[in-house]
């Protein structure tokens, strides 16, 4: 069976690069696009990436986010959109000012997500947007009204995954988030203290005693059955999407990517703690698969039986 391969579609651009030159009559060359301070990043985000602006963008036809769209779409079976939400409103931050000293920008939402359904249906492929962080009441009802699939993460969401929404991508984390292992043996914490984040302690600690609650699971538990304990659970998601990363099948206790940490820590250059021959010989990925494997085989219609679907 061909694999489908979901591209994924970044906030911004290089302010340096090709596409900042070319659009720099649309784009706001004095601000940074960002998050506010959350609950995860305490201290807010500084992307130091150029917005474009609303009504010039509009003035030239959205023609730079239609071709980024559909290109986006020609190789790939799908499209990831990065902070979603951008496509309602940017927090943008002056130049030089920290991410406090932001304010969100709104954008002609009702134009943009037409253009993503139109190109996606002439690709016929699947949109899933990162609605996770700062998310303002309407957006994922809005983005449920459209077929596009939201976030769905075991480390954010109170509710158990079976009750998730099927218009979703379930995961227990992203890149940007700590490891199942990290969080599990504190090492995420640590280094979090090491680079001076003031991380919220409370919150790790929170999400930490919901995995020792767990049947499974008990604080003499390996990592590696903390991983399979909490994607057993994420497998009984009816989401059409359901996710494991690459992070938690090799048990690294590292996140790819700590926002806000360039250039003190390597991100996105971090290796594995596994070659990608170990993982093709090693038998906990196949392991960890295996689970969705399972929860898939139990999910389709017995031959003769009709459930509805289609």
């Amino acid at each position: 069976t061909a694999v489908a391969l979901v591209q994924d579609l970044p906030i911004g651009i290089d302010p340096g690069g090709a596409d900042a030159w070319a659009w720099q009559d649309l784009m706001a060359t004095a601000v940074d696009v960002g998050a506010p301070p959350d609950e995860f990043n305490t201290q807010g985000q500084n992307w130091g990436l150029p917005p474009f602006i609303p009504h010039r963008l509009r003035a030239a036809h959205y023609d730079p986010f239609i071709e980024t769209i559909r290109t986006s779409l020609t190789a790939g079976g799908g499209l990831r959109i990065d902070h979603v939400m951008g496509l309602f409103r940017l927090f943008w931050i002056p130049a030089g000012e920290r991410p406090s000293q932001g304010a969100y920008v709104r954008y002609p939402s009702g134009d943009l997500l037409d253009i993503v359904a139109l190109e996606s249906h002439r690709a016929g492929a699947v949109v899933v947007g990162e609605d996770l962080g700062t998310v303002e009441p309407g957006v994922r009802r809005e983005l449920a009204r459209r077929k596009m699939l939201s976030y769905r993460l075991w480390w954010f969401e109170k509710e158990e995954p079976r009750r998730w929404p099927e218009l979703s991508m379930a995961s227990v984390t992203t890149h940007d988030l700590s490891t199942v292992t990290g969080l599990w043996t504190g090492a995420d914490l640590d280094e979090q203290k090491r680079l001076d984040l003031e991380p919220n302690v409370e919150s790790t600690q929170r999400i930490r005693s919901r995995l020792a609650a767990l049947p499974e699971v008990d604080e003499t538990t390996s990592p590696a059955d903390v991983v399979l304990a909490v994607h057993r659970r994420l497998a009984e998601a009816p989401s059409r999407m359901v996710c494991a990363t690459l992070d938690d099948a090799t048990l690294s206790e590292y996140r790819p990517n700590i926002p806000g940490t360039d250039p003190h820590r390597p991100n996105w250059s971090r290796a594995l703690p596994t070659s990608i021959e170990g993982i093709i010989d090693d038998s906990f990925p196949r392991e960890l698969m295996d689970i969705f494997n399972r929860a898939v085989a139990s999910d389709r219609p017995q031959p003769g039986t009709d459930d509805g679907r289609t």
